[in-house]
């Protein structure tokens, strides 16, 4: 029987467990130009006995900045600041990839350079308010994408895709859920185009079709996730068939050899289980567990096949030694909310390890 602290074979790498410390927000980015500090180097290395290690968002273009104090991969000075981080969790024998998320709606005017706004597929706002330096602001209306702007932002995931092996990087997750930018493309509610890129299921697929196409071709599929969460409605989406939409993507994309899929689950099992079974490669389960934090409890998804590898968010962001502690069922220390998004170590490198 397979289980969660058995190695895997992930693209090019072999990872020690099958336990992966999920993508998660900090909001510590505080050096100029969107720059990743050397607490953050301290932050990831800290966590490197994860079997993979997926960072906070990065976003690949200015434009694709959708909250305060969040890095960026695309600048020079960015990929230099990353390589601190890379090298941080290269020392302590870990497995990193950059997540690469564009928040297209999701974001404020005030984040951004002077005169630009947030893109979309459509000009649809969302409902509801962004966290910004000045406090919360409304969701303004977006620009919409033109074609000659859809090929720009395609290639700017591809750009940041080469600047992260450029700093060191194991490879990329496209961030693809959560409402973001690839997210908009697929939902019916925030693509409403009538062209190439929008209507029925084909072409509201294109756009996460071509930037997985272009990522792979940069970097090598090998190299590369996606990270998806069907029926989400965070960021004010909605799909009414997800399954018919997800699958579709799968079929597209399984020709591309990608390192993973990367499931954020939402309440439907039965989904889970014919995406699992669409899906040709590694299937790595961020499981449902709301209202709770994902547990001990999920280690038994992979001994029964549901997953190859399973992804721990806030446990992970708490306990720096996740693994250890899963193997030894426990003790846990229990993540402070409050200091989830910004602030200094506290909250975020000063929880401890297990005693020696």
């Amino acid at each position: 029987m397979t289980t969660a602290f058995d190695p895997i074979v992930l693209g090019d790498r072999r990872l020690a467990s099958r336990v992966a410390m999920a993508p998660m927000t900090r909001s510590r980015a505080y050096r100029p130009g969107a720059e990743p500090t050397e607490l953050m180097a301290t932050y990831y290395a800290q966590r490197a006995t994860a079997g993979l290690i997926i960072t906070e968002g990065i976003q690949p273009s200015a434009v694709g900045q959708g909250y305060p104090n969040t890095p960026g991969l695309h600048s020079a000075g960015q990929v230099a600041a990353w390589r601190t981080v890379t090298d941080a969790v290269h020392r302590e024998g870990g497995v990193i990839f950059a997540q690469l998320m564009h928040t297209g709606r999701i974001g404020h005017p005030s984040l951004l350079p002077d005169g630009v706004v947030p893109v979309a597929p459509s000009a649809v706002a969302a409902k509801g308010q962004v966290f910004t330096h000045e406090g919360p602001k409304d969701f303004v209306t977006p620009k919409e994408l033109s074609e000659a702007e859809i090929r720009q932002t395609i290639a700017d995931f591809a750009n940041a895709a080469h600047n992260a092996i450029e700093a060191g990087f194991d490879g990329v997750e496209l961030h693809g859920a959560n409402g973001y930018l690839i997210h908009q493309f697929l939902a019916p509610n925030t693509n409403r185009r009538t062209d190439a890129w929008g209507g029925e299921v084909e072409g509201r697929i294109r756009f996460a079709v071509e930037v997985a196409t272009a990522v792979a071709e940069t970097i090598g599929g090998h190299r590369v996730g996606l990270r998806i969460s069907p029926g989400n409605p965070y960021n004010d989406m909605a799909e009414d068939n997800p399954a018919e939409t997800y699958q579709a993507l799968i079929e597209r994309i399984a020709g591309l050899d990608l390192a993973y899929l990367h499931l954020m689950e939402g309440p439907d099992r039965d989904l889970t289980a014919r995406l699992r079974k669409a899906w040709p490669g590694t299937f790595l389960l961020n499981p449902f567990t709301h209202p709770d934090v994902t547990g001990p409890e999920a280690l038994k998804l992979i001994e029964d096949g549901t997953a190859d590898m399973i992804a721990y968010g806030a446990l992970f962001l708490a306990n720096p030694d996740l693994p250890a502690r899963l193997a030894a069922g426990g003790p846990f220390n229990t993540p402070d909310p409050s200091t989830f998004y910004g602030g200094d170590h506290r909250g975020y490198t000063d929880y401890p390890a297990l005693a020696g």
